[in-house]
């Protein structure tokens, strides 16, 4: 290895340099200042340690013994906070009849009928309004008329409009060369019988106390018990005042699509908000006082989890936590928990909890069996006389004669259910021989000349797809030669019970080829 000369240099000239200065200072100094080095080195990292020690004991003596802490409830404080609004809106506004949750869904047209509405179960309604909106063009023969059906707490709103610019919930389904093309039809879609966003439902004003001390009071829970018929037979009337005799077209999606076999027959011829203290204390006639928005944000909370399928849950938010930097907590801590907290908050006061029991009631209710459809054209017939003499008859005469008669006993569980699963497993074998019941057959066999198009998804766990096969398989077995039964796999959708709302080319796509 070489090194250059002018290196070398460099160093003997940097040595002789520090020899140099190093002479001119004086002994004592070097005596004093440069032996003492190593010593003054360990004297100064004991002072470092012992100034530590000071500092840690400082911290140690300032810092409060641990304890268990209470945890804090945001979620608790939110729905409180909300009660004190509500109270103190509603003594800001004691000329009102109560708080006004905004359940309206912005502009809308109304149907108004002065006659009486008879009803399945022996209610009458004095008179009802139905509130609706239309997209495109009704034709001079009035033939191109397509009823829309809503879910449970949607709107008549599908679609926007000059009056309601706002996007409805099925905006990208309607218009002009969408599957619903208004190129082509006239869209109507209702707000139903018993809901709160327009039409008649028991937060409308009580007909009956007209002229009475309580002129004003709302229906609550005098309002009585629905069925899906009722509201159809609500919406015939609106289409008898159209002029329509005849639909294009009945479409609907969950609830809607109750209402659209519904309206397909008749043409030939809960308790997690009842418990809401709000609701209960006033057995539903809150509409004075604070209504049950706990109740209903929980209600939400829970259909929200059944409104999807279990992969896109999982996809979208796993186990993720929404903040993983903090402890855990009791109130909604996981991104889940927080998505459906949100969707309650929002949903809680947008919607009459009184609508969402007597509307999820009518569907509960559903059922086209032949059986059925009989007791109720039976029970039709006994309280046809309410109509004929409604004018002169008594409020205690015509009060709907629905009733609840708890048993003596209550339910108990069979210590061996093997009896029960036998006679389950003969029902299902007694099904698979012979496909639907019998009863549904008879009950849908009106249907046998109406086209029709049953469209199931795999991933909805609300309207399992099995039900859809029966459904057309049903109406297949009563005659009807015109049945078109499509079936979305998970591998074209795990939107659950929301892809009619979403899927625009799954479901659009086949309303579009049915209609032509």
């Amino acid at each position: 290895m070489s090194i250059s000369r002018p290196l070398m240099a460099s160093g003997r000239a940097m040595r002789l340099e520090i020899q140099r200065r190093a002479s001119q200072i004086p002994p004592r100094f070097l005596a004093q200042h440069v032996r003492p080095l190593q010593h003054s080195t360990k004297q100064a990292a004991q002072a470092a340690a012992a100034s530590q020690h000071e500092d840690q004991s400082a911290r140690s003596q300032a810092r409060p013994p641990p304890s268990n802490t209470p945890l804090s409830f945001p979620c608790l404080d939110a729905s409180e906070q909300r009660t004190q609004q509500l109270a103190s809106k509603r003594s800001q506004r004691s000329s009102l009849s109560g708080p006004e949750p905004s359940y309206t869904s912005g502009h809308t047209e109304l149907f108004t009928s002065e006659q009486p509405l008879l009803l399945d179960w022996g209610g009458v309604l004095p008179s009802f309004t139905v509130a609706y909106e239309t997209w495109g063009e009704l034709n001079a023969e009035k033939s191109n008329a397509i009823l829309l059906h809503t879910g449970l707490s949607a709107s008549s709103h599908a679609h926007s409009t000059e009056k309601n610019p706002k996007p409805g919930w099925w905006e990208k389904f309607i218009g002009l060369g969408a599957p619903l093309d208004t190129n082509k039809y006239f869209v109507i879609c209702t707000n139903v019988l018993g809901g709160c966003y327009g039409s008649t439902g028991p937060s409308s004003a009580d007909p009956s106390a007209k002229g009475t001390s309580e002129e004003g009071r709302r229906w609550a829970t005098r309002f009585p018990i629905l069925t899906m018929q009722d509201m159809v037979r609500a919406q015939y009337k609106m289409l008898d005042w159209f002029g329509i005799e005849k639909l294009y077209a009945s479409v609907g999606s969950s609830m809607g699509g109750m209402q659209s076999l519904a309206m397909a027959v008749l043409e030939k011829d809960r308790v997690v908000l009842m418990n809401d203290p709000a609701w209960a204390s006033t057995r539903g006639n809150y509409y004075d006082s604070i209504p049950p928005h706990s109740g209903m944000k929980l209600a939400r909370e829970i259909a929200t989890v059944t409104y999807r399928s279990g992969p896109e849950w999982e996809n979208r938010f796993g186990r993720r936590r929404a903040d993983p930097s903090k402890p855990p907590a009791l109130c909604p801590d996981f991104l889940i928990e927080t998505y459906l907290d949100h969707a309650g908050e929002k949903w809680c006061l947008e919607y009459d909890a009184n609508s969402l029991l007597y509307v999820s009631k009518a569907m509960d209710l559903f059922d086209l069996g032949a059986e059925n459809m009989s007791l109720l054209d039976k029970s039709r017939r006994d309280n046809i006389w309410k109509l004929e003499h409604f004018q002169n008859a008594t409020a205690e005469e015509v009060k709907d004669s629905c009733s609840l008669t708890l048993p003596d006993e209550p339910y108990e569980e069979q210590e061996n259910s093997s009896d029960i699963m036998a006679a389950s497993s003969d029902t299902k074998a007694s099904h698979v021989q012979s496909g639907p019941p019998e009863d549904l057959i008879r009950g849908l066999s009106p249907m046998k000349d109406i086209p029709t198009l049953v469209l199931g998804v795999a991933s909805d766990i609300l309207f399992p797809a099995w039900q859809q096969r029966e459904i057309a398989e049903t109406l297949r077995r009563a005659g009807n030669r015109s049945v078109t039964h499509v079936e979305l796999g998970e591998d074209r959708s795990l939107f659950g019970h929301d892809t009619f709302l979403l899927d625009l080319e799954g479901v659009g796509g086949e309303i579009r080829r049915f209609l032509g």
